[in-house]
């Protein structure tokens, strides 16, 4: 289950444009808590602690503490040249609401994975699955086994098993999670063999036929 994150926020006097750069020279991030028919509350966070909390990697699949209010992060702002974070979105939550979160997907068992063992090249289409659970329980990553798995096989979101009474927002069982596919050079001799395999089929036909052709030809000498 992911780790709840606490960040220390203050309320935001004003609001605009030119008072969200004010904040951002101090090393402040704004943002605004909304949420269960209350008023939205306009915030600043210390950029420092928000960042060290992006970068556990569960940011955005953890319950958060912002000012004593429980909550879920929704958007997150980022700068298009330096990516620093430049304002937040978050939803209020009670204690067991029904949330729908991004989850991690996480491969595991690729030393029990034939196809891996061979070479080929295990893709993980699907980096995370979005989770229909109770907010108390929301789990850190969705762990997907490739054992037993060889070349060419798929797995599907069909195959993904998540943690009880939780489920995948997406319905289709057929949606592709992981592939494991053969690499360029695998491909490559593939070919050659098929290449091979069809000349020699080739030559064979050619010599049935000649053979036949040769001994329909001694039939009409001997008719003669």
């Amino acid at each position: 289950m992911s780790d709840t994150i606490t960040l220390a926020a203050e309320t935001r006097d004003r609001v605009g444009k030119g008072a969200s750069r004010a904040l951002r020279r101090d090393g402040r991030v704004p943002a605004v808590i909304y949420g269960q028919k209350k008023e939205p509350v306009s915030i600043h966070l210390e950029e420092k602690a928000l960042v060290k909390a992006l970068m556990t990697g569960h940011f955005m699949n953890s319950v958060i503490m912002v000012d004593g209010q429980r909550t879920l992060a929704k958007d997150v702002a980022f700068h298009p040249v330096t990516d620093r974070p430049t304002h937040v979105d978050f939803l209020r939550i009670a204690a067991h609401e029904t949330v729908t979160v991004p989850v991690p997907v996480v491969i595991v068992d690729e030393e029990l994975s034939p196809g891996v063992k061979k070479g080929a090249v295990l893709t993980l289409v699907a980096t995370e699955l979005e989770l229909t659970v109770d907010a108390a329980n929301i789990p850190s990553e969705i762990v997907v086994s490739v054992k037993g798995k060889d070349v060419g096989d798929t797995i599907h979101i069909g195959d993904v098993r998540v943690p009880k009474g939780a489920t995948l927002a997406i319905e289709d069982p057929e949606f592709t999670v992981a592939t494991i596919v053969a690499p360029s050079a695998m491909l490559a001799e593939a070919q050659e063999q098929a290449a091979e395999e069809a000349a020699l089929a080739e030559a064979a036909s050619a010599e049935a036929a000649a053979e036949a052709a040769a001994e329909e030809e001694e039939g009409e000498d001997k008719g003669e």
